[in-house]
């Protein structure tokens, strides 16, 4: 008699937002938890979703930069693993405060902090067991032309200059005067 195979469904990155899930502005970036220029966009993204509450929704797609920063695919890996308990923004934010300290074990710790009960963390971890999730993510990044962290998408457009706050606030607030015209000019055909 064969034993059935428990199938595990995991929540992948493309499945993980904040922000209202219909928001007319959706706001991704590709990034990586040991960057500095990351970990300064994350506040910049704080302040976007504080001031356009309700009308953007954030993703954060990972682009772990291996040969410079070693410890970024694992780190990944840990924000989506943290993601099927629900966990993913309170991991992401942890990563960013603790770019320095990414090791395995050190992730171990601040998957506690960031309130992960699950006893199989460390093992799917060291297995590698979200590793495709983060692939994905590379695979898209490097189809949509990412070249530098952060890159910043909105609405699937690709978001030029520096990932400033001035900058992303003007470039939401084009998009959502694009969005509202949309709907009128439908309205007259």
């Amino acid at each position: 008699m064969a034993l059935k195979k428990e199938e595990v469904i995991i929540i992948g990155p493309k499945e993980m937002f904040v922000g209202k899930k219909d928001a007319p502005i959706t706001l991704m970036e590709f990034g990586e938890y040991e960057s500095e220029d990351c970990a300064k966009a994350n506040e910049v993204v704080k302040q976007l979703l504080e001031e356009f509450d309700g009308k953007i929704r954030f993703q954060f797609r990972h682009f772990p930069l291996t040969l410079i920063h070693q410890r970024s695919l694992k780190a990944s890996e840990s924000a989506v693993a943290a993601g099927q308990e629900g966990k993913f923004w309170e991991m992401h934010n942890i990563l960013f405060q603790n770019r320095r300290t990414l090791g395995t074990t050190s992730l171990k710790l601040h998957s506690k902090e960031a309130g992960v009960k699950s006893k199989k963390f460390l093992d799917e971890l060291v297995n590698g067991v979200y590793g495709w999730q983060v692939q994905d993510d590379i695979k898209e990044g490097i189809g949509r032309g990412v070249k530098e962290l952060p890159a910043f998408f909105i609405n699937d457009v690709f978001v030029t200059g520096k990932p400033t706050y001035a900058n992303l606030s003007t470039a939401i607030k084009n998009a959502l005067r694009k969005v509202k015209k949309k709907p009128a000019s439908k309205q007259r055909a």
